[in-house]
């Protein structure tokens, strides 16, 4: 037997449960993997509270996750990418990652670095390819400025850490408190709240040549306002926006390749990028790591330990 998330109906965290249930067996294709550590996400919310229900419907009872990381304990039929020991990161689209096993197919999975930090590997798939897909629906030219809200967030901070890579200046969105890791990490911090906008225009006389929107609909919208080129304005939560002001809503969908996953596992194992954790907790405590993240306030990841 083993252990996972489950929820049996839409709603708060108190949905969220702990079941017993059978240990998977790996179909053609697929691997069993020994969850070490599993990120949580927004989206992952969203679905359990049922606000995703048109985009994204549950069947129940439901599973929970999708980043993860671990060590192969099974092989299915015709795999020969990875054996048993094997140490992989990588997404299940089942929603089932936040388990003790979970069968993944190979396709979905790339070697762990040796480098790289367990937690961090576990949390990177949707935040690193999600942050890879909003910097590249913008094209950022060496020397723009591209504005980022939420910039401190688990998708954030790297979405900052990728547009200074490429030469952007970035004005990183966020609260006060957030200002000194901002700077820190080639970023230009901005406070949000009333008056951003003068804000922004103050920090940028030259203009803003992007925007990117991790937080919310009132960023699409001042994006709009300050006159920013409509497909140059990236939301990746935003839908009803982008789709009625004409903007961009690309996504970990966009970028779940295990080409883009490879890339930011690399960059994270150099160090070329830090994704920071802001907090672990035993699978046991699930709704707990839920309560943090929903504050929305949280700088980097939360890592769920199987």
């Amino acid at each position: 037997m083993t252990r996972a998330v489950r929820f049996d109906r839409y709603g708060d965290r108190d949905v969220l449960y702990v079941a017993e249930v059978a240990t998977p067996e790996p179909a053609a294709g697929e691997v069993v993997v020994e969850v070490k550590a599993a990120g949580i996400n927004p989206g992952e919310a969203a679905v359990r509270a049922g606000a995703m229900h048109d985009r994204y419907p549950a069947t129940f009872p439901s599973g929970q996750g999708s980043d993860l990381a671990g060590v192969v304990t099974a092989v299915g039929e015709g795999v020969t990418e990875f054996g048993v020991g094997a140490e992989v990161l990588g997404f299940s689209f089942g929603r089932s990652s936040q388990a003790t096993h979970v069968a993944v197919p190979v396709t979905q999975l790339v070697p762990k670095p040796p480098r790289l930090d367990w937690k961090v590997a576990g949390a990177l798939y949707v935040a690193g390819c999600t942050a890879y897909a909003a910097v590249r629906a913008v094209d950022p030219k060496p020397g723009e400025t591209v504005a980022v809200s939420a910039a401190a967030g688990g998708v954030g901070s790297i979405v900052v850490q990728l547009l200074a890579l490429r030469g952007a200046r970035v004005l990183g969105i966020a609260s006060p408190a957030n200002d000194a890791w901002l700077t820190a990490h080639g970023a230009t911090p901005v406070a949000y709240g009333d008056g951003l906008g003068e804000r922004l225009t103050a920090a940028a006389p030259e203009g803003i040549a992007a925007f990117i929107d991790l937080f919310g609909p009132q960023y699409v919208r001042l994006a709009v306002e300050l006159g920013i080129p409509r497909n140059r304005i990236e939301t990746i939560i935003s839908f009803q926006e982008a789709q009625e002001l004409g903007t961009k809503a690309e996504g970990s969908q966009d970028a779940s390749t295990r080409e883009v996953l490879a890339e930011m596992a690399e960059l994270a194992a150099s160090g070329a990028i830090e994704m920071p954790i802001a907090g672990t907790y035993p699978l046991d405590r699930v709704a707990d790591a839920y309560a943090e993240l929903e504050q929305r306030h949280t700088r980097g990841k939360i890592v769920l330990i199987p």
